[in-house]
């Protein structure tokens, strides 16, 4: 009945040494005051010596001079030594950080290779703490989440994961699990036994405890999610409805081209902003129309394909041409299937006494993007429509790989409890929770597979 979980590969789509020596950029490209080089791996105390002409003390910044193998200096700054396994990666890591310059950062990372190192992959630092019990996989995650915070609240959920809050209440809930399934097995493994355990009031009231768990950690892992991806949102519709004007109010910049011509926006424009502290990814999109122009329509193709990857569609009409909204209408067939809309009565101060139309299958709103009216109920209304509650106490980052383990396990203990309730089919209670188990696994990566892997690390940046 233990729960096993999957031991850890480095595999990431392409096979990775994990005994190799890395070396990578810390720092990002271009030019800056520090550049950092970082070094991982069995041969950094070897490596130190020949460059610093020392080992420098553990967890001690020493200024120092970088030395190339004919004794040229190449740059003078800080050098840290972490002796394993006391270190990011859990190996021994080497931190050069000098002048934030392109040609001084790939000089010291070629003395680096000369000495036997190889380029990390992407992510590959924090694959190896990884891999040395440094983080689980959610904090793993939660790394490239805290780097890529749209958002200070988002940010500060990130944190939490990395400092391993939502781990911890994986673990309560797979901890709650193998406490059902040790009690619901010894009633498998002692039939004879005049007592029923399966209709024991305190497993049916741990169970409920579990299922109340599942909801609440749900909850706070759809708020999360929010908070690392956002929601994305296309603004479609015909041209000239202010698409592009609307675009430009709320990213708070001209983003995008506006003009009286029709046809102006041919292409995909993307810009990110936040509302409240909930990233929002607005996709400005080629005026819906019948065009023989070849650019236009690929312009147009390109609109639809975005719009059936959207959270929501902002379907904009000109309110002033069109009070009844017969543009959706007419393109409302043409629209994805599953992704829910909302007209968007635009130029609502050339027609400020028009009520808004009936419009069958989308929310209505109205607003005018060229003077800012009505701007914050809109964003009122995309924060509702993703449920989003802005910050919270203990708001911990997710992805919706984690929400799609979570409601997998929730769906393996909603029949556990069926099994249990109706049946008292102890075998099947077991095997559900068992499942639930291994679907928790996933988050934390006790289970995980190659392909899992390759695609979280593979996002990462380089030197992380």
């Amino acid at each position: 009945m233990e729960y096993q979980p999957a031991p850890r590969s480095g595999h990431q789509g392409t096979q990775l040494n994990a005994d190799d020596t890395i070396v990578a950029a810390a720092t990002p490209p271009g030019r800056g005051g520090v550049g950092i080089v970082r070094v991982s791996g069995s041969g950094v105390i070897d490596i130190a010596r020949a460059v610093l002409g020392k080992l420098p003390t553990p967890r001690t910044a020493e200024l120092a001079e970088f030395r190339e193998a004919g004794g040229a200096v190449i740059d003078t700054g800080i050098a840290l030594f972490f002796r394993a396994p006391n270190s990011y990666t859990g190996e021994h890591v080497l931190e050069l950080q000098g002048h934030g310059g392109p040609v001084v950062i790939e000089a010291l990372i070629q003395r680096v290779l000369q000495l036997g190192a190889r380029r990390a992959a992407p992510g590959e630092f924090t694959q190896r703490a990884w891999l040395n019990d440094k983080l689980d996989l959610a904090q793993a995650e939660a790394v490239a989440d805290l780097i890529d915070a749209g958002s200070v609240e988002a940010a500060r959920a990130a944190l939490r994961t990395l400092e391993g809050q939502f781990s911890e209440q994986v673990h309560a809930l797979v901890d709650a699990l193998t406490d059902l399934r040790a009690h619901v097995e010894a009633a498998i493994d002692f039939p004879e036994e005049e007592i029923d355990f399966l209709a024991d009031a305190a497993l049916t009231a741990r169970l409920a405890s579990v299922r109340m768990q599942f909801t609440a950690l749900l909850e706070n892992a759809k708020q999360g999610r929010l908070l690392t991806e956002g929601m994305t949102v296309v603004i479609a519709g015909p041209p000239n409805a202010g698409k592009s004007t609307l675009l430009n109010r709320l990213a708070g910049y001209e983003a995008a081209i506006v003009t009286d011509t029709p046809g102006t926006t041919r292409d995909v424009l993307r810009e990110r902003i936040q509302i409240d502290g909930m990233p929002l990814h607005v996709i400005d999109t080629a005026g819906l129309r019948d065009t023989q122009d070849a650019i236009e329509t690929e312009g147009i193709r390109r609109a639809r394909a975005e719009m059936a990857r959207a959270d929501r569609v902002l379907f904009l009409v000109d309110a002033a041409a069109d009070p009844q909204a017969r543009e959706y209408a007419a393109a409302r067939a043409s629209l994805p299937t599953g992704v829910p809309v909302t007209v968007v009565m635009n130029k609502r101060d050339l027609r400020p006494d028009a009520a808004l139309p009936a419009v069958e299958g989308a929310a209505t709103l109205a607003l005018s993007a060229r003077s800012g009216e009505g701007l914050d109920a809109l964003r009122v209304h995309l924060k509702q429509c993703m449920g989003f509650q802005g910050e919270g106490a203990g708001r911990i980052s997710a992805r919706a790989r984690h929400l799609e383990a979570l409601r997998r396990a929730q769906r393996f203990v909603e029949a556990a409890a069926t099994q249990l309730l109706d049946r008292r089919a102890g075998e099947l209670v077991a095997e559900e929770l068992r499942q639930a188990q291994q679907a928790l696994g996933e988050i934390t990566g006790a289970v995980h597979s190659d392909e899992l892997l390759g695609r979280i690390f593979s996002s990462f940046c380089i030197g992380k």
